[in-house]
């Protein structure tokens, strides 16, 4: 079974949060949206705090779900779970993203988007807002 088909029956628990078209840019509290050049590895760019983090920010922002200033940007966690080459140096990503809130909220997002070494941003980002987690918490 393909691994994107195991992520995809793996997360029965995420409310499906694909919101529309990509609104107003982030202001400058998370970095650029280009890739890490020293991470070129054989299942493509790590993408980590760029645009998945960015835009899973902007898709929460627009939906309401948190702001600027409830964020506490310097805690911010974005993990790579898979990539799979789809193309020339095309690939299909899917990222785990956790904002922190200066309540100590968290809000944990899957974002899911395809990148390659030059240009992390290939495509928009489908992002799925975590509910609930079932079962033990990797640390």
């Amino acid at each position: 079974m393909p691994y994107f088909a195991i992520l995809a029956i793996s997360f029965p628990t995420i409310f499906l949060a694909r919101v529309g078209l990509l609104g107003p840019v982030v202001q400058a509290q998370i970095t650029g949206a280009t890739p890490n050049p020293n991470t070129r590895l054989s299942n493509g760019p790590d993408c980590s705090g760029s645009w998945p983090t960015n835009m899973a920010f902007v898709l929460l922002k627009n939906e309401g779900i948190t702001t600027n200033s409830k964020i506490d940007f310097s805690k911010t966690k974005t993990v790579r779970l898979a990539s799979e080459k789809i193309g020339k140096d095309l690939y299909h990503q899917v990222y785990d993203v956790i904002f922190t809130e200066y309540s100590g909220r968290t809000i944990e997002a899957i974002a899911v988007h395809d990148a390659s070494h030059e240009e992390c941003s290939m495509t928009g980002v489908e992002l799925f807002v975590v509910s609930q987690r079932l079962g033990s918490e990797s640390k």
